[in-house]
């Protein structure tokens, strides 16, 4: 492939842009390549290059690149009535009845940009409505770009992540791993009149895709409930994902007292909402205490991108289509590394998938193995191999991932996430024909 096109605008990105560019996932080796436009479930580069797409913006793109003709003609609609208005509109209240009818944990939404600012809204909130200031979190899950889950440590000795953060902050947070029952308790046991919720993910989406084992999350719910603390959903990623309308919460039957929600809520534009049960959700201003305001909040495009998607997605196939097609795709790169490299673990659930590249040796080559992807079956003879935690995904070969195979599933026409932690996604664009193909490659470069 030639990618001229791409390397001078990265070499003028350098000069406008920090490190080239906007965010700072999107930095690939040796440079980015830069996207025209999308095609159904492709996109195609500065230079003319065509790759299918399993990024899918990260997350938000449920339908790909080519939206259902009533989803672009609502998007139209809106944006020809103008932009915004610094007033409610009708749509906004449509679209949060639509999220309170599905979702089971929702009564009220409150809509912002992104989904960063949600986790920031709700870590807020939840601490303005206990009274109680300490933040629980998993190591490895991922909030946004916030203050208070920037956090690494042990219980113990806790610091921020990143320079630009007071030590302060890392006071307020205790970040523990994903799946342990025994820290949890022990947090619970130690802080527990401190602690205002726990923050997590229902799966770690975007460290590899951690799934939990069975009654974990049941584990935090009663936990919470028993220590009169908030138990908060991040999904962002999940939502509108996997469970479908329901979300992960639906899918693993466990209803957290917040949800944060972002990507596909919005059908592809910058967004973010917090819903929940309504005695915690007025708590916010002007009903509430809790501040919190955006001037683009509810912005009346996004509403009717996000509003006419889920509606869409409620009276087609959509989640059938994606579903099917991400277990044919997870079941395809389980036969193919059981040849190829059998060290390696398909994971990933509904229309999300990721090749984990670990590397300690196969315990068994029994047949009772997950064929679609680790589901942390105690009975599967992989079971103990399963990433269980954040660290486990980053104990993989990470630079392999990312400096060998990446690399040559682009230059072969697939369009991965480029670190081994990042999840992918299935869309309603793509077809039979481009999992066969995508399978081809995995073949090929494996």
């Amino acid at each position: 492939m030639n990618h001229d096109e791409s390397r001078a605008l990265y070499d003028r990105a350098l000069a406008v842009s920090p490190g080239g560019v906007n965010s700072s996932v999107r930095a690939t080796q040796p440079y980015p390549f830069f996207i025209e436009r999308g095609d159904g479930a492709a996109v195609i580069d500065a230079d003319g290059n065509r790759y299918i797409d399993y990024v899918m913006g990260y997350g938000p793109l449920l339908f790909g690149h080519d939206q259902p003709e009533r989803v672009r003609a609502a998007i139209q609609s809106q944006a020809a009535d103008g932009p915004m208005y610094g007033a409610p509109t009708r749509i906004e209240v449509e679209h949060a009845e639509f999220v309170a009818r599905h979702v089971p944990s929702v009564e009220m939404t409150r809509f912002v940009n992104s989904g960063t600012e949600a986790t920031v809204s709700a870590v807020r909130l939840a601490r303005g409505y206990t009274d109680r200031d300490k933040i629980v979190v998993m190591k490895g899950g991922y909030h946004g770009a916030q203050e208070s889950t920037l956090v690494e440590g042990t219980l113990q000795d806790t610091e921020p992540s990143t320079p630009g953060i007071p030590d302060v902050f890392a006071e307020y947070t205790i970040p523990v791993p994903f799946n342990d029952f025994e820290t949890i308790e022990t947090v619970f046991e130690d802080y527990g009149e401190d602690i205002a919720a726990i923050l997590t993910e229902p799966i770690l989406a975007n460290n590899g895709i951690v799934l939990p084992v069975d009654g974990y999350l049941e584990h935090l719910r009663e936990l919470t409930a028993n220590h009169g603390a908030l138990l908060i959903f991040d999904e962002v990623i999940t939502g509108f994902r996997v469970g479908g309308l329901q979300c992960a919460q639906g899918k693993f039957g466990v209803t957290p007292d917040i949800t944060t929600f972002g990507k596909i809520i919005g059908g592809g534009f910058p967004v973010g909402a917090i819903g929940g049960d309504a005695d915690i959700i007025e708590h916010f201003t002007p009903s509430g205490e809790v501040f919190q305001s955006g001037t683009f909040s509810g912005h009346p495009v996004t509403m009717a991108a996000g509003h006419a998607s889920l509606q869409y997605a409620a009276e087609n196939d959509v989640y059938d289509h994606v579903n099917q097609l991400g277990e044919r795709l997870r079941e395809g790169i389980t036969d193919i590394l059981a040849d190829q490299a059998p060290n390696y673990l398909v994971v990933g659930t509904d229309s999300m998938f990721k090749t984990i590249f670990t590397k300690r040796r196969a315990s068994s080559q029994e047949a009772d193995v997950c064929q679609r992807g680790c589901q942390q079956r105690e009975s599967c003879a992989r079971y103990t191999e399963c990433p269980k935690t954040g660290s486990d995904v980053g104990q993989a070969e990470t630079e392999r991932w990312e400096r060998i195979f990446w690399q040559e599933m682009k230059d072969r026409g697939i369009f991965l996430t480029a670190n081994q932690f990042e999840s992918q996604f299935v869309s309603y664009s793509h077809t039979e024909e481009d999992i066969e193909k995508t399978l081809e490659v995995y073949k090929e470069t494996i």
